[in-house]
């Protein structure tokens, strides 16, 4: 009886000694220990972190092109108005229009010494009748016997053009020197065709022929060479520079 019992604990022992489908168990290599450092894994869709001095744009997003700024507007200078001279006399006012294209520094000259007062209290020291008067000396502000050889302490340079002096014409008066101008200056009776290109002429009367007129008929007496004194003071009481838009 007790046989029997051993074998039969015997083959209930069998099966977990061999496995349940009777194969050996097969022993396992001892595991690798892992490295120290674990490689880093290579991911080939992996953007690599921007540098901060050196930053490519991907190749998939466009990129803006830099805009070039408009040059800045020019604005041009506007241009200068144009004046014209009020010449204020004892006989009444004339005034004159200017040449800038034709005589700029004179017409320059002219402007500055009307502007700066010189020629106020003067008087048109020469008049020959049907030719022309003369004024501009500030010998005459006076009656200066040396009268005729006055200036401002300059002369300037010549400006001749092919402009003809003929009536209203201004111009202006120079000893035989050409480049010898300065203050003194005449207006035309009537034409002087032998003056062109000769001497300055740089504006013309555009209001107050009739007192050109009656200066050019004031009674003159000898003065030696010709006669051209005014026997009655012809005074320039001012010549005044202002808008040509402003005369009437």
């Amino acid at each position: 009886m007790k046989s029997i019992k051993l074998f039969v604990l015997i083959c209930l022992l069998m099966p977990a000694l061999t496995g349940c489908d009777g194969t050996q168990p097969t022993q396992t290599a001892p595991s690798t220990p892992p490295p120290a450092t674990k490689p880093p894994t290579s991911n080939t869709n992996q953007t690599p972190p921007a540098n901060k001095e050196n930053t490519m744009p991907k190749t998939n997003q466009p990129v803006a092109a830099q805009a070039t700024p408009a040059p800045a507007a020019v604005t041009p200078p506007a241009p200068a108005a144009k004046e014209v001279a009020v010449i204020k006399t004892a006989a009444g006012e004339m005034v004159a229009e200017f040449w800038p294209d034709v005589a700029p520094k004179t017409v320059e000259n002219f402007k500055k010494l009307s502007k700066d007062g010189f020629y106020d209290g003067t008087a048109f020291h020469r008049i020959i009748k049907g030719f022309m008067i003369q004024g501009g000396d500030p010998l005459s502000k006076k009656d200066d016997p040396m009268v005729g050889t006055g200036g401002p302490g300059y002369q300037i340079k010549a400006e001749f053009s092919n402009r003809p002096h003929v009536k209203g014409v201004l111009s202006m008066a120079r000893s035989p020197n050409p480049d010898s101008a300065g203050s003194q200056f005449f207006i035309c009776l009537g034409t002087a065709s032998f003056l062109d290109g000769q001497y300055t002429c740089f504006g013309k009367l555009i209001k107050g022929e009739d007192v050109l007129e009656k200066i050019g008929n004031t009674p003159v007496v000898d003065r030696g060479d010709e006669a051209s004194q005014p026997t009655v003071r012809v005074g320039v009481e001012s010549i005044k520079i202002v808008p040509a838009d402003s005369i009437k």
